[in-house]
Order: structure tokens, then sequence, then C-alpha cells
């Protein structure tokens, strides 16, 4: 498999998770890089599998330019298909030092839905019942 690589800045640092399983004790921490696609900025999510790859991670705090060395995995669940970005190494940019270490980034609640008042011309009606998506 071809040795893949993202160079990006660290965007947002998901709660840590682990359990018990078959196998013995698991720990996961997912987190999110913004890198360049092009002209566009794109983001990619990962999975830190084990507790030296999520050791690795919390080296680094949000901000951080960090470039991720990974695997693709793919799985099978009821008929659908669900692929994983695992680091197996996660080292500071080139020529970029480490960022101090951050906690987990909070999640921001859901801006509020302000009512919007009702339609009272047919115009103004009629542009509410387009189903065109622009």
């Amino acid at each position: 498999m071809p040795n893949l690589e993202l160079e990006g800045k660290i965007k947002a640092v998901l709660p840590q998770q682990s359990g018990e399983s078959a196998r013995g004790a698991w720990v996961r921490q997912d987190f999110v890089i913004e890198y360049q696609d092009g002209n566009f900025p794109a983001e990619a999510c990962f999975s830190a599998w084990g507790q030296d790859r999520v050791n690795e991670l919390n080296s680094f705090g949000l901000g951080a330019s960090v470039k991720v060395q990974f695997n693709v995995r793919a799985r099978e669940y009821q008929g659908r298909w669900y692929n994983d970005l695992r680091p197996w190494r996660i080292s500071a940019a080139t020529g970029q030092p480490a960022a101090a270490p951050v906690a987990a980034a909070p999640v921001a609640p859901a801006p509020a839905v302000t009512p919007q008042p009702a339609a009272s011309s047919p115009a103004a009606m009629e542009l509410d019942n387009d189903d065109l998506p622009f």
C-alpha cells in the first residue's frame, strides 16, 4: 500500500473513547485536520487507535501544523461500507514547532432557530413554495 500522508492544521480534537473488548482494553480519539486541496480548504477526520497514538496526538494543540501518515481501512456494517483513516505516525509539519497541548475542543451548541413571519403577499407566498435549491 502506498505511503499516505497529509499535512495540515489540527482543527478539532474530539473526546477520547475507551472500552473493553474480547481482545482487551482499547482507547481511541478522533481528530480533524484542515488542509489545502487545490485552492480550497478541506477537512479529514482521523481515528487515533491505541494509547501510543493518542499520546502522540495529545502532544499537539489546536491549530498545530502536523504531518499525519496513515492507512485507510474499510468495514461493512448492515450492507453499508465505512472508511477509517488510521494514523500510524503524527509529527510536526516540516519546519514547524509543536504547539502547546490543549484539551479536546468543546462542542458548540446548535444555533437557535428564529421563526420567520408569515408571507403576506401572493408573490411572497409563491417564492416560499419554490422547490429549487437556489
